[in-house]
């Protein structure tokens, strides 16, 4: 156990117990526990395996590569369908937890063996996302933007395109836009 990710399991939540219970199965599969992205991870040799979190309704095992994993018992889940790589298992308890720890392990070994083989997630490149054609020709007409927005990092690029994409009507789109054109060229991230 890490003191540093201590807090995490101390802090009042009504996931409390189910997190002790994930921290326990975790760490009984041999896996180094680290703090990472404010949250308990768990990972093999430096490589991230899997980590715990929580949210309103559920807490969760995310999987860092586990569109890899077999999934023999059909319970992971694809938060978005953005998500290239990543996969939760969900719980609502620790009852629920505690009657499959056996599954859990399962699957904590078998990414741990993913991690041995050296398998990788082939992810789709950023370019392969579309550009609407309302940000398109905001890139054509400013060459000052165009530049500061291949300067972001693939990640920063992606979020925007999801984010302009995701918009059903031109009018949407062109104002979330208009919106993140400085944030763009001050080399912004969405969320930054």
């Amino acid at each position: 156990m890490n003191p540093k990710v201590d807090f995490f399991f101390e802090k009042p939540s009504k996931w409390q117990e189910s997190y002790k219970k994930l921290r326990i199965i975790a760490l009984e599969c041999g896996l180094t526990e680290e703090l990472k992205w404010g949250v308990p991870c768990y990972t093999f040799q430096g490589t991230n395996v899997v980590l715990i979190h929580g949210f309103k309704e559920y807490c969760a095992y995310l999987f860092h590569k586990g569109v890899l994993l077999n999934d023999e018992a059909g319970i992971l889940i694809q938060q978005t369908e953005n998500v290239q790589s990543a996969r939760q298992i969900r719980f609502t308890g620790v009852e629920q937890i505690v009657e499959m720890v056996d599954i859990l392990k399962a699957y904590i070994f078998e990414a741990i063996e993913i991690e041995k083989a050296g398998l990788k997630v082939e992810l789709k490149k950023t370019k392969e996302y579309p550009v609407p054609e309302e940000f398109q020709s905001k890139l054509d007409e400013n060459p000052e933007l165009k530049a500061a927005f291949e300067a972001l990092t693939p990640g920063r690029q992606r979020g925007y395109l999801l984010y302009f994409s995701s918009a059903r009507q031109a009018k949407t789109r062109e104002a979330r836009v208009e919106k993140y054109l400085e944030h763009i060229l001050e080399g912004k991230g969405l969320d930054d």
